[in-house]
């Protein structure tokens, strides 16, 4: 009896028979490469639990779809409101310092004077 090879295996050949081959001289067979799996990632829609409150208490489309349209216009004319009054305190704010300022060193001794009174009327 023949001895077999160490790593031997049992293949088919082409013409139905079976024998034993030494796994070195087989060709290599390749492995299924992993399938590539394409996800794609949406945004989340729109939250619209307000328009449907709002249609549900029986208030228009119409209404609605100004509600969603004016809102973002109405936060952005507040924000630049409060901008430009933030800006007008402390131009104010500056205008005093600056005036303050400019009487004490002026102003000489009335004008020590004056700011010292302010001082005093300011602690009590």
């Amino acid at each position: 009896m023949e001895s077999l090879p160490v790593h031997a295996q049992v293949v088919r050949l082409p013409d139905g028979t079976y024998t034993y081959a030494d796994a070195a001289h087989l060709p290599v067979q390749q492995q299924a490469a992993p399938q590539i799996v394409h996800q794609h990632i949406h945004q989340a829609p729109p939250d619209r639990t307000v328009q449907r409150i709002a249609l549900g208490s029986g208030v228009g489309a119409g209404a609605v779809a100004a509600g969603v349209y004016f809102g973002p216009l109405l936060v952005g004319v507040l924000a630049a409101i409060a901008a430009n009054l933030a800006m007008l305190a402390f131009l104010a704010a500056v205008l005093v310092w600056g005036v303050t300022t400019l009487v004490k060193s002026v102003g000489g001794s009335d004008g020590k004077a004056v700011a010292k009174a302010a001082r005093r009327s300011r602690r009590r």
